[in-house]
């Protein structure tokens, strides 16, 4: 089995930052991309940010500048260091990995359970 393990959300005000990890664990051959989402009350899944194994990014144009997505692939593990948050950034975020399990040639994408960030005015 594969698992997805989110830390790191919170409260906080904004003007200020958090980080969030996610590490991945399991019977894991392989990792491609790996990634945030997050989704408000209301609202559609949204990307944020991801980065591929060759550490390429792609940012969301709402958190440009402020989020930056890093890994440690040694460690199967995802960050989002989030600054200068807004209440619109209010939301739970879920990690993803796009990955290949032991035993399998199929790329499959896996997806955390979530964790919540709250950004009060």
């Amino acid at each position: 089995q594969v698992q997805l393990v989110e830390s790191g959300g919170g409260l906080v005000q904004a003007g200020g930052s958090l980080r969030l990890s996610c590490a991945a664990s399991g019977s894991i051959l392989s990792i491609n991309t790996m990634g945030w989402y997050r989704q408000a009350p209301g609202k559609q899944r949204e990307l944020v940010a991801r980065m591929d194994s060759s550490s390429s990014t792609n940012y969301a144009d709402s958190v440009k500048g402020r989020f930056t997505v890093s890994r440690d692939n040694a460690k199967n593990t995802v960050y989002l260091q989030m600054t200068s948050l807004k209440p619109e950034d209010t939301a739970v975020y879920i990690c993803t990995a796009d990955l290949q399990k032991i035993g399998s040639s199929i790329w499959y994408r896996y997806w955390g359970q979530g964790t919540q960030v709250t950004v009060s005015s």
